[in-house]
């Protein structure tokens, strides 16, 4: 039976950077997944993610974007791959706006680069956009977008090279208490380690249902890619950042890699089932996305959806991590809760998660399980 210190159930962006930070402190490392990293199928698959320093007074979020995107550009200088696309993130809102104004001080203690535009700055830079009830706009000038399926592959290629194993393989649901001593996979293999961590994006309720089967909430997100007029590069950046439209509570993404301008809500879609959920996406939502590119771009307005994905996010009761051990298995931890803002934090959580297996860092209460309730009210964005 094969030993390691530490064995991970899931190759996402969570697993990979906890699998290199492991690997890095001279620990022996697997790294179980059941598709393949950034599989089609995981929250950290797609094409796209914004990276971004604004969580209004969650200041503990910036503190580790920062740190995060360090360790990105670390990796990408040392694979030769930049997989990171400064495009400016630019928040809209109205004015008096508290997460926002809670976001300049935070920007302000920490050094971050940033711009606060009023509403004539606004339609002077960006005529492209409607800007009806904006009144002003904060731009990080540094932060953008990373290529995240990608990304995820670059990190795991980084964790192989410190000696991390990596088998696809899927894991059979453990039992038992106190202690685990091994788990087993689906193709009848025994893998003995140290410890466990289950890093399994939406499919933790499904592995711990008794326990995170109502704390963790899978939810389908329908993402859209729209069509750019050909030889107009209002669209692309440096003309247009990437953009948060607070009080629409929609997103999206410049024309990067001539993929066309992407967008989606930040809103919590319908409960779904990562396994079995349709990839399609819906007439209902395309129509939505037709409606607010018409209103937002309205040089867009009828531009044909050349890419669709259907995705999920992953969110504890309030949208804060789960990051904590197993109730009864002493050497289990539970690694997860972070969809729809969790992808840029990777290289943290991960080195955050790597501390904690090695008992070297101080829990953050935030990321206990005992916070997580079974009712959605979410407070993290």
């Amino acid at each position: 039976m094969p030993t390691y210190d530490v064995t991970i159930i899931g190759a996402g962006v969570f697993g990979a950077w906890t699998a290199l930070h492991l690997a890095r402190s001279n620990q022996r490392v697997l790294l179980i997944e059941a598709y393949g990293p950034a599989h089609t199928r995981a929250s950290s698959g797609g094409e796209s993610r914004i990276i971004r320093m604004s969580y209004g007074a969650d200041e503990i979020y910036s503190r580790w974007s920062l740190h995060s995107l360090r360790q990105w550009k670390d990796l990408f200088a040392a694979t030769g791959d930049n997989l990171f696309r400064q495009t400016g993130v630019l928040w809209l809102s109205e004015e008096g706006n508290s997460t926002l104004d809670a976001s300049l001080l935070i920007l302000h203690r920490y050094g971050v680069p940033h711009e606060l535009m009023k509403l004539p700055e606004l339609e002077r830079r960006y005529p492209q956009l409607n800007l009806d009830g904006i009144s002003c706009g904060l731009l990080e000038t540094e932060s953008g977008v990373l290529l995240a399926r990608r990304a995820v592959a670059r990190t795991v290629e980084a964790a192989l090279r410190e000696g991390v194993k990596l088998e696809i393989a899927q894991v059979v649901i453990p039992d038992g208490a106190s202690k685990l001593e091994f788990i087993e996979t689906t193709k009848g293999d025994l893998i003995s380690a140290g410890s466990y961590v289950f890093a399994c994006g939406p499919w933790l309720g499904k592995v711990f249902p008794e326990i995170l089967g109502n704390r963790i909430f899978p939810t389908r997100q329908e993402v859209f890619f729209f069509s750019t007029p050909p030889g107009d590069q209002r669209f692309a950046p440096p003309a247009l950042p990437t953009w948060l439209f607070q009080s629409d509570e929609v997103y999206g993404m410049p024309d990067i890699e001539s993929r066309g301008l992407k967008l989606a809500r930040d809103t919590h879609g319908e409960r779904a089932d990562p396994d079995t959920q349709s990839r399609l996406v819906s007439p209902e939502g395309a129509e939505w996305a037709q409606q607010f590119l018409g209103r937002r771009f309205p040089d867009l307005k009828n531009a044909p959806i050349v890419e669709t994905r259907v995705c999920q996010y992953e969110n504890t009761s309030n949208g804060d991590f789960l990051i904590d051990r197993h109730p009864d298995f002493s050497n289990v931890w539970l690694a997860g809760g972070g969809s729809g803002h969790g992808f840029k934090h990777g290289p943290a959580f991960g080195e955050y998660t790597a501390n904690m297996v090695l008992g070297e860092g101080k829990p953050e209460p935030r990321f206990s399980l005992s916070t997580k309730s079974t009712q959605q009210r979410r407070t993290v964005h």
